[in-house]
């Protein structure tokens, strides 16, 4: 029972502690670490009588949105399914614990210590890690235990529940025979050139259809929003910057670039004295000084005759190729320069930089002029950011923060949710919008962190609620949804009176398709609709074929099943149907179990 408990939860460490590192203290302080599983009158629901807090809720969004399998923007609708989640575990934990699971502390602690994420670089649990990594994740040893206790508990049921059900060998090999099927078939797709419709609408007919799809016909709520926004950039484009501040900046941005360096090595031991390697490595120097070329002047001296007959060439180097003493000299030099005496490994050594690997200072003229630009306006930068935190928090409307700060007072037509343009449509930004604390109570919203140079503050000016609209409203969308009715309706006409004329014998002018041996699981061109109805078909007749309409998005297609295959057999396709076929069946089973405690519980939200 312990090995299938921990295969099921290998992943439950990483699941609780990746990305929520701070989650926590930043929604809800320091006390919200542990107080997430004690009493808090902050209660979002409750299940017979158990409340559910805020903080649970909240920290699993925000695990979600940091694993980056939720998109920001659909944080509001992934708030309500967790919220659900949460009733439905709490449901399961309980049913669990009434049903005697029990999970004892020797498992819990094998399990923990088996969890790959508590383990040092050797593979052994480590408890300083794993204090470590509760803490940083927000979690007390004892909270992280009892969670991890519930969660084997609701797996161990639902463990249970699957095995209790089973499905005998004929009904596995059935349900393989009928996966593999292979269909052959012929169609032919009809639009709207094979049909003629008079465009005559009336208003009886535009009233039928506006009172059968008035879903079709909402307006969503919508906002209308005001905002402000400090932009680093839009500061920086105001900024002059002269010549010698993108030289400076050019060569502060490529010192560590990688560079092809010469040298004259002048080496001391057993043959020379370190004074007498000084002196000739002086000489040497003396020599470039004169103007002898540093080619010509490694010959002569250098002690590395390999180098020295290439000009002292070392090739291009990077940094650390040759200790701190040698990366202290020559990515202190820019290209063409030469070095004083350097000493290291038992000789001295005359640098000089013969090339930067770096692009041209014209291609990155630009880009160090936006650079330099920014690092000037940063202070200011970062002086607006205080102020539009402490005006727009106190402030009744925005106009006024906005003029105290110089910065202009965008506004913006009406948005439902996801319509936003610019910097509003970037992920969660509009969502502030509809927030309790800026929709409900007409708050401004908080200073929200759209990158690295911008920042942005927006409060909701006007508010409208989901509407019906009348047919007057909507008159054109819905005098075209009509004739595309009257067209559809039109097509399935005419494919009806194609089947009879084609199951009479009086049709054989039509031009089919031909599909050959197709699998449920084929890929291609062929319609997926189509796909589908050929196999919901009952088998042909030897010699027959079964004929069908298949109504498409845009027309009708028309279907004639001529034959059934069985196909041949897959070994790894017949496991996946049967593994497949299981997994259904104990999801089905749970999920009666979940409906069914839903359904007797005392759910309040």
């Amino acid at each position: 029972m312990l090995q299938s408990i921990r295969d099921g939860s290998r992943s439950w460490g990483a699941k609780i502690i990746i990305g929520v590192m701070v989650a926590a203290m930043a929604l809800f302080g320091v006390e919200s670490l542990f107080s997430i599983f004690g009493d808090d009158p902050n209660q979002v629901a409750s299940v017979n009588g158990e409340p559910i807090m805020r903080q649970q809720v909240e920290l699993e969004v925000q695990r979600a949105l940091r694993s980056g399998q939720v998109p920001p923007e659909q944080e509001r609708a992934l708030r309500n399914d967790v919220l659900d989640q949460l009733i439905t575990q709490q449901l399961l934990t309980r049913y669990a614990e009434d049903g005697g699971v029990f999970v004892s502390d020797a498992q819990l602690d094998q399990m923990i210590v088996g969890l790959p994420e508590f383990h040092d670089q050797d593979g052994r649990f480590s408890a300083e890690i794993f204090r470590n990594r509760l803490a940083g994740a927000g979690y007390t040893p004892v909270a992280f235990r009892e969670e991890l206790r519930a969660d084997i508990k609701r797996q161990h049921l639902q463990q249970g529940l699957a095995f209790s059900d089973f499905s005998l060998e004929n009904e596995q090999e059935r349900l393989a025979e009928l996966q593999r099927q292979q269909r052959s078939f012929r169609y032919v797709l009809l639009d709207t050139d094979d049909v003629t419709v008079e465009a005559d609408v009336t208003d009886a007919q535009m009233q039928a259809y506006f009172d059968a799809n008035q879903a079709r016909f909402e307006r969503p709520e919508q906002v209308r929003v005001e905002y402000v926004l400090v932009d680093r950039q839009a500061m920086a484009e105001n900024v002059e910057v002269d010549e010698q501040s993108l030289r400076d900046a050019w060569r502060e941005q490529n010192r560590n670039a990688d560079r092809r360096v010469s040298h004259i090595m002048v080496t001391f031991g057993e043959e020379r004295s370190r004074q007498e390697a000084e002196a000739r490595a002086n000489e040497a120097l003396d020599a470039l000084s004169r103007g002898d070329s540093f080619a010509d002047t490694a010959v002569r001296y250098s002690d590395d005759t390999a180098s020295a007959e290439e000009g002292g060439d070392l090739g291009v180097i990077s940094r650390g190729f040759f200790g701190d003493a040698f990366d202290e000299a020559a990515f202190a030099l820019d290209e063409g320069e030469t070095s004083q005496l350097v000493e290291m490994d038992g000789a001295f050594h005359i640098l000089q930089v013969t090339e930067l690997v770096v692009p041209d200072f014209e291609e990155q003229r630009e880009a160090l002029r936006q650079d330099v630009a920014l690092r000037e306006v940063s202070d200011e930068f970062n002086q607006q950011v205080q102020r539009l935190i402490d005006e727009s928090f106190a402030a009744d409307d925005l106009q006024s923060v906005a003029d105290d700060l110089g910065l202009t007072l965008n506004e913006t037509d009406w948005l439902a949710r996801g319509e936003g343009e610019g910097v509003l449509s970037e992920p969660g930004v509009l969502d502030e919008a509809f927030s309790a604390d800026v929709l409900e109570e007409g708050y401004n919203s908080e200073v929200i962190e759209l990158d690295d140079d911008r920042r942005l503050v927006l409060r909701v000016a006007e508010h409208r609620e989901t509407t019906q609209l009348t047919l007057d409203d909507v008159r054109d969308e819905v005098a075209n949804a009509v004739v595309a009715q009257q067209r559809q309706e039109a097509l399935e006409q005419e494919a009806a009176r194609m089947i009879e004329a084609v199951e009479a014998g009086e049709a054989s002018d039509i031009d089919w398709r031909e599909a050959n041996n197709i699998s449920r699981q084929s890929d291609g061109v062929l319609p997926q609709a189509v796909v589908q109805q050929v196999f919901r078909m009952p088998r042909p007749q030897e010699g027959d074929s079964v004929y069908r309409s298949v109504s498409l998005p845009e027309g009708v297609a028309v279907v004639a099943l001529d034959s059934v295959s069985v196909g041949e057999v897959d070994e790894q396709l017949t496991s996946f149907v049967t593994q497949m076929a299981e997994q259904l069946r104990a999801q089905s089973i749970i999920q009666g179990l979940v409906d069914d405690l839903r359904s007797d519980a005392k759910i309040e939200r």
